[in-house]
C-alpha cells in the first residue's frame, strides 16, 4: 500500500484537481474510486463532508481539494507548485479563491439550470469571468510563458483545468464554447492539455458528454 490513498470519483472535477497534483509531483498513491450515488459505509469516517476528494496520509486525513493541494505541496515540496515570493503566493491564492467562488459556480449554474432565462444569465456571468481570467490573470501574470505564472506550472493551473477539460459537455448541452477572442486562455488550455501529468489521467470529450448528461437538466418548456 502506498503512503497516500486518495478517495476520488472520475467524474468529479474537484478530485481531478488533486489527482493532477499527485501526478505532477510523481507521488505514489492508491486511487480509491467512490460511487457518489452509493457511497460505501464508513466513508464519512474518511471524508466527514461525504465528498471527494479526500486523502489519507499515514494517520492523517485531509479533505477539500484546495486544502489537499496545498498540503501536498508542503509535504512533497518538489517540484514546488506555489510561487516563492509572498506577493505571488497571495496572487495564486486569490485566483484559487476566484475559481472556487466565482468561476466554478457560474459553470455549474449554466450546466444545471433548466430555465432558458437562467442559462442566459449564467452565460453572461461565465463570459465575464473568462474575460477577467484573460485580461487580469493570464495577460498580466504569465508573460511569455504557457502557464498562469509563466514558465512554471502551479496550483492555479491545476485548480482551473478540470473544468476546461469538461468544457465540451458545456458546449454540447448549452451551446457555450470558449469565445474565440480569448486567445491567451485558449493557448493556456492547449499547453495544459499537452502536459504529461494531464495526459496521464485525461478523458475524452465523449466521456464527459455522456457522464454529464444527468447534470444537464432538460430545458424547461
Amino acid at each position: 500500500m502506498s503512503d497516500i490513498q486518495i478517495y476520488s470519483a472520475v467524474v468529479c472535477p474537484y478530485a481531478h484537481r488533486s489527482r493532477l497534483v499527485l501526478q505532477e509531483k510523481g507521488i505514489d498513491f492508491d486511487l480509491i474510486e467512490i460511487n457518489l450515488q452509493n457511497k460505501p459505509e464508513g466513508f464519512t469516517d474518511i471524508s466527514p463532508y461525504g465528498k471527494v476528494p479526500a486523502i489519507v496520509h499515514g494517520e492523517h486525513r485531509v479533505w477539500e481539494s484546495a486544502v489537499i493541494n496545498e498540503y501536498l505541496d508542503e509535504v512533497f515540496p518538489n517540484p514546488p507548485l506555489l510561487p516563492s515570493s509572498a506577493i505571488a503566493k497571495a496572487q495564486a491564492r486569490i485566483w484559487i479563491d476566484f475559481a472556487n467562488t466565482r468561476f466554478v459556480p457560474a459553470f455549474s449554474t449554466l450546466l444545471r439550470s433548466p430555465e432558458v432565462a437562467q442559462q442566459e444569465a449564467a452565460k453572461q456571468e461565465l463570459y465575464k469571468h473568462l474575460e477577467f481570467i484573460e485580461h487580469e490573470g493570464l495577460r498580466k501574470l504569465s508573460g511569455d510563458g504557457p502557464y498562469w505564472f509563466g514558465e512554471s506550472i502551479s496550483l492555479v493551473d491545476f485548480t482551473f483545468y478540470p473544468w476546461f477539460e469538461r468544457w465540451p459537455a458545456l458546449k454540447h448541452y448549452r451551446g457555450f464554447g470558449i469565445p474565440e477572442e480569448f486567445t491567451r486562455l485558449r493557448q493556456w488550455k492547449k499547453a495544459l492539455k499537452q502536459r504529461d501529468s494531464v495526459l496521464a489521467i485525461a478523458n475524452s470529450k465523449e466521456f464527459y458528454i455522456e457522464r454529464y448528461a444527468r447534470f444537464a437538466t432538460p430545458v424547461a418548456v
